[in-house]
């Protein structure tokens, strides 16, 4: 299987032309910029027409208007992960958004303790600690997702953002790791998507 990761992209995905091809394309949040309800809704106009065969995204702090919010009316092969999994092609996908309503209060950690042990593909807003999170002389990472990933035993790979500066793949233990932050660490310009090809899918 072949996917193709956006996260961060605030507001400026129509600036993105001639995506790769790809089995299945996810953004892991901060499609917003304000949180407007407005920039949502053109953003999932955006993702919904691109030509994927299975789309899957979630939120991240950028994103509050969608908080609590029940999405109708997505296409079939367009799913909205909070808290929340979906199967494809035999792989099980789960996605655990980053809402500041619950990083201020203990549901944040109560999501990734929920976290299901047969995860393959882990999407979260957030890093792990350690783990392509570092920017000015700090680790911005999750230390409760770091110490959940040892207990995912199927886990292939995980995808985030949230640290602009820390776009980019890396490999650790088997598993792949990627910052797929589009919008650079000054907000001026876009890194290119990232491509995550799983061998046993």
């Amino acid at each position: 299987m072949k996917i193709l990761h956006l996260s961060d992209t605030h507001s400026s995905h129509s600036r993105l032309r001639n995506l790769p091809e790809a089995d299945v394309v996810i953004h892991s949040g901060d499609f917003c910029m304000v949180g407007s309800e407005q920039e949502a809704i053109d953003f999932l106009n955006w993702f919904c027409d691109l030509p994927y065969r299975h789309k899957i995204f979630i939120c991240g702090n950028h994103d509050d208007c969608l908080y609590g919010a029940n999405i109708d009316g997505l296409d079939d092969n367009v799913h909205y992960l909070c808290n929340s999994g979906i199967e494809i092609e035999g792989l099980k996908f789960y996605g655990v958004p980053k809402f500041m309503g619950d990083c201020i209060t203990d549901r944040q950690s109560r999501n990734y303790a929920g976290i299901p042990a047969d995860t393959d593909i882990l999407i979260t807003h957030c890093p792990a600690y350690g783990i392509l999170d570092f920017d000015d002389n700090i680790n911005y990472g999750s230390e409760e997702i770091l110490e959940r990933l040892p207990t995912l035993h199927n886990l292939e790979a995980h995808l985030f953002g949230h640290i602009h500066a820390q776009h980019g793949i890396m490999e650790k233990g088997g598993i792949i790791f990627s910052n797929g932050a589009i919008m650079n660490a000054d907000y001026t310009t876009l890194n290119p998507p990232n491509i995550i090809r799983l061998q046993n899918a």
